[in-house]
């Protein structure tokens, strides 16, 4: 099913990996112990989406209940990961009063470089890309770690900071009844949460906008994902405020957007350009029946599956013409790959976008195109995706027969429309500037900082 599955790996290198990993099973394993010996071989494929799902113990509503009601242990602080050592960079509750900047040597004296090591192995990045790693280990990190050990009540850290060692004791704690009511509070749905995509769990806008500058010359747009959700609205009334103001220069900020909807990011190019374009390259699929293999069904509720069945022979007819055969391959038809028209609301102003090793995906797609339509100047770092592409789109929900550990595979190979550079790596910026753990513990930002002066540099031209 997957269409480009040797894209970084050779078939008998894969197939070597494999058989070297049956020779290892000699005895019966968990789900979660095959888990840890067959994701490291999926991972060596080096497709960035494709991943097993962690397998993780089912808990009871009374669990399930009991936990909510309770603060999280490890989800309180901020992370940064740099080679096989963690940091805390930000405690948003003060708890034992740790400080930004504090290396957790151990948890419950297992050393966490032991844990960073064995986790890296299991992420996937795509090709020889290198930046991903720190950003989705620092945001895995206690998912894999709390599969391996559960939900504990306590954890003990080992620390470091400014030279002196000391050892904290972890709990979780109740949640007060005023806790309570700010999770309630924070799930209610207004018209702002809904037009910049509210996440009640991170307690963030998926999208914002503001100027930087008091004039309003300089737009900023920041995209923490692009979740599709009322994107239109939202793309819709950010580019008539910054027409209105007649601003001559735009920030796009998809630092550690890990991406989403092509039809976001189809949208969103269409205000940065003045003619027609077309974003991505015809999807390529495995057959014709690709389409068919989505797991129509999958969590539906009696009702739902109820209605879904109704539904099922319009879903199918459609499916079933959604590919076209050319040249002996099988393509699935595409909004963004047909040509699309520049929005009567475009910016023709100039256009910087900030990247990082977190830009994934769908932020490494747009980004791709941009730079190479030179429409705009790419500051930061290299993205975690890939320059040419990707292997997503929707996916087919497998199921392993005997572990029950679940397997989504990326049905489409989804590419800019670009001239194919076969680099291997993510997307390089025009302008490379570093962030340190300093600067964010800092709340400096030398990567925008360096756009911002750039403008005033401009500026200043401009002015003699």
């Amino acid at each position: 099913m997957h269409p480009q599955l040797y894209w970084y790996i050779p078939k008998k290198e894969l197939e070597h990996k494999l058989d070297s990993l049956k020779q290892t099973l000699t005895e019966s394993l968990t789900p979660l112990q095959f888990y840890f010996k067959l994701q490291p071989v999926i991972a060596g494929i080096r497709e960035g989406h494709l991943s097993l799902r962690i397998p993780r113990k089912k808990f009871t509503k009374r669990e399930f209940k009991r936990l909510e009601n309770q603060k999280g242990m490890f989800s309180r602080f901020e992370y940064y990961i740099t080679g096989d050592q963690m940091y805390i960079i930000q405690n948003r509750d003060s708890i034992e009063h740790i400080q930004p900047g504090t290396e957790i040597l151990s948890i419950n004296n297992v050393p966490v470089s032991d844990y960073i090591k064995k986790y890296r192995s299991l992420i996937s990045s795509d090709g020889d890309n290198t930046t991903f790693y720190p950003y989705f280990l620092k945001d895995l990190f206690f998912n894999f770690y709390t599969a391996e050990n559960g939900f504990g009540s306590k954890a003990t850290l080992e620390t470091l900071y400014q030279g002196e060692k000391k050892t904290y004791t972890l709990s979780r704690e109740i949640k007060s009844d005023s806790d309570l009511e700010k999770d309630k509070e924070m799930k209610k749905k207004t018209l702002e949460k809904k037009l910049n995509d509210y996440v009640a769990s991170s307690n963030s806008y998926n999208r914002s906008f503001k100027f930087l500058d008091k004039d309003s010359t300089i737009a900023y747009i920041k995209v923490q994902s692009f979740s599709r959700d009322y994107s239109d609205k939202f793309y819709k009334k950010t580019f008539a405020k910054i027409n209105n103001a007649k601003a001559p220069y735009l920030i796009i900020d998809v630092r550690n957007n890990y991406g989403g909807s092509l039809y976001e990011i189809n949208n969103l190019y269409s205000y940065l350009t003045d003619t027609p374009f077309t974003l991505i390259k015809p999807s390529q699929v495995t057959s014709r029946d690709t389409p068919l293999r989505t797991n129509y069904f999958r969590k539906s509720n009696p009702l739902e599956y109820a209605l879904k069945s109704i539904a099922y022979p319009s879903y199918f007819f459609a499916q079933a013409f959604s590919t076209y055969k050319k040249d002996g391959k099988v393509f699935y038809k595409m909004k963004a790959d047909k040509p699309t028209k520049p929005n009567k609301q475009a910016f023709h102003g100039k256009v910087f976008v900030l990247i990082n090793g977190g830009s994934f995906s769908a932020s490494s797609i747009i980004t791709a195109k941009l730079k190479n339509d030179k429409r705009a100047t790419l500051v930061g770092e290299e993205t975690g995706g890939a320059n040419d592409g990707t292997v997503a789109g929707f996916y087919s929900y497998q199921k392993l027969p005997n572990s029950e550990i679940r397997f989504p595979i990326g049905l489409l190979l989804v590419q800019p429309n670009i001239k194919f550079s076969d680099s291997r790596k993510g997307v390089v910026p025009d302008v490379v500037v570093t962030e340190s753990m300093q600067d964010i513990i800092d709340k400096k930002d030398p990567q925008l900082d360096w756009i911002k002066n750039e403008i005033a540099k401009e500026k200043d031209n401009k002015g003699q």
